[in-house]
């Protein structure tokens, strides 16, 4: 096995992982980046910035080793930071073998859930790689990439049963603009950040649809309801979700312009069809696939989610978004 050289591997291209390594190039003179692309790899090479994502953003060649060797940035790296699209973890994983993840600490940001298990990043690591959930850790809160970019005062959440290990990971991606809190309530926060994407979709259809911020502040109200009751049947510890990692990441990817999901359904509200805006966007929109899943989840807990539904109806059932909202306004309180 290779010799362990890098504090941290990210896995992930795109612009939340190049926001983290950013943020990691504060605090770390040694990390791994695995890409995909290899046209991406040799641009950074080139000119140290990411060619599609928060080019802006410049980076130290010397405190990183970007490559598209997934083994090798694994087998370098003391802990792994995987931030890559929830739909594509499958495919990223799929011919690694699960020796090469033995005694690493495995961090999820990727604030999806892997369809074709129905699963949260945190359980699909553990199933994949038999991954103790000690070992496993999320990073979450109210946090865009473009902001990170522009270096505006961000907060993180860092989430992980082993307190100590989250008290590490925390302390790696302090720094001046991005402040970190820590938690143990590992599947809560995932599961608040997978769902606050659905919530964002549903803001954005009834912008694109014509309605107000009196009634987007009924809906989100409503939202936060629901992730509590739902995160709480599904791991019933004690949380507070006014907390930044729950309602503070809702707020901010149901409200703000650097939300995707909240684009995709204000296109989808404007009269956009589902195909249509996914091609029209240039980033995946998380919540496309996390409400399907969230569906599925939910049929052996059976929470009241009407948001969630109506979501579902519009995306997957093609029902009218003028009809499906509607008919949720008189579900709300």
């Amino acid at each position: 096995m290779s010799e362990i050289k890098n504090k941290v591997g990210v896995i992930g291209g795109g612009s939340w992982a190049t926001a983290l390594v950013k943020i990691l190039c504060n605090n770390l003179d040694n990390i791994g980046w695995w890409m995909r692309s290899e046209e991406a790899v040799d641009h950074i090479q080139k000119y140290r910035h990411n060619l599609r994502y928060l080019q802006s953003v410049e980076f130290n060649l010397d405190k990183i080793n970007v490559s598209t060797d997934l083994r090798e940035i694994i087998t370098s790296s003391e802990i792994i930071l995987i931030a890559a699209p929830s739909a594509f973890l499958s495919a990223i994983f799929k011919d690694l073998p699960k020796e090469l993840m033995e005694g690493k600490t495995v961090f999820s940001a990727v604030k999806g859930i892997i369809p074709e298990y129905h699963a949260i990043p945190a359980r699909f690591i553990h199933k994949t790689f038999d991954t103790p959930y000690e070992n496993i850790g999320i990073i979450c809160g109210p946090c865009h990439a473009e902001e990170v970019a522009l270096e505006r005062l961000s907060y993180l959440t860092v989430a992980c049963q082993d307190e100590d290990i989250a008290e590490e990971m925390a302390e790696i991606c302090s720094c001046r603009y991005i402040k970190t809190t820590i938690s143990d309530d590992l599947f809560g926060t995932e599961l608040s950040a997978v769902l606050k994407n659905v919530y964002a979709i549903a803001s954005g259809i009834c912008s694109g649809l014509g309605y107000g911020d009196n009634f987007q502040a009924v809906l989100i109200s409503n939202a936060i309801q629901e992730i509590e009751n739902f995160v709480d049947e599904v791991s019933p510890i004690h949380r507070d979700v006014k907390s930044s990692a729950y309602l503070g990441d809702l707020l901010v990817t149901a409200y703000s312009k650097f939300s995707r999901n909240r684009t995709f359904g204000f296109m989808i509200g404007k009269g956009y069809s589902v195909k249509t805006a996914q091609m029209e966007m240039d980033m995946i929109a998380e919540g496309y696939y996390a409400v399907k899943s969230v569906m599925e989840i939910n049929k052996k807990f059976n929470v009241d989610m009407p948001i969630v539904e109506a979501v579902n109806n519009i995306i997957y059932e093609k029902i009218s978004p003028v009809i499906e909202m509607k008919i949720l306004t008189e579900k709300l309180s």
